[in-house]
């Protein structure tokens, strides 16, 4: 079943933009400039924020599903990359493969087990800057009732006011592999691949 509430906004968003001819004549709105970016505290903008993961398919082919409907903060100093932290949740339930009955195997206890184990959690520990737009961002992930440390590739992508939302807001890709074995998530390991490939796009207003 389609969660209304989850298109709600982008629809709205879309729609508006459709009637605002101006705004299609408008610059893009995301600077690429980190220089520009402003220091502060952000909430996740669930709307524009997707994890995509895949995994090895009994070694014929890439197997990909997404996980959406984040929530969090982000505390962010440009200048100052240790002093920058990130706090994020993401429902289990949001899984999806276009596949509803494989949807729901990822679901059951013999997978993910989102009854028991209802959200996946990250929090940095540590962020150290490797260039000028990228980051590495160590943390203590949560996953399946098991925290295990992980570091994220990040990369700055843009920022600025958003037209529609009008809200400053700042976005990023992320990358990192996990053996999901670690996690106590073992079923039909290797024929189904053990790891797991995830890369992250997160938008983050300011509050």
């Amino acid at each position: 079943m389609i969660n209304l509430k989850t298109f709600a906004v982008p629809a709205l968003m879309l729609a508006t933009l459709a009637a605002s001819p101006a705004l299609t004549q408008m610059k893009v709105p995301g600077n690429p400039s980190p220089a520009a970016v402003q220091a502060g505290e952000y909430s996740v903008e669930p709307y524009h924020t997707r994890v995509s993961f895949s995994v090895s398919h009994m070694g014929f082919n890439d197997w990909f599903g997404d996980l959406t409907g984040a929530s969090g903060s982000l505390t962010l100093d440009p200048h100052r990359a240790t002093a920058s932290h990130v706090d994020i949740t993401l429902p289990m339930a949001s899984i999806s493969t276009t596949n509803t009955k494989l949807d729901g195997e990822l679901k059951s206890a013999d997978w993910f087990d989102a009854e028991r184990y209802p959200t996946i959690h990250f929090v940095s520990t540590k962020v150290t800057k490797t260039s000028v737009r990228t980051a590495k961002i160590a943390g203590d992930l949560t996953l399946h009732g098991v925290t295990r440390p992980v570091v994220l590739d990040a990369e700055f992508i843009g920022a600025g006011i958003n037209p529609l939302s009008k809200a400053y807001t700042v976005g990023f890709h992320a990358t990192t592999k996990i053996k999901r074995s670690d996690f106590g998530v073992k079923a039909y390991v290797p024929v189904i691949g053990d790891d797991v490939q995830i890369r992250i796009s997160a938008a983050f207003e300011r509050k």
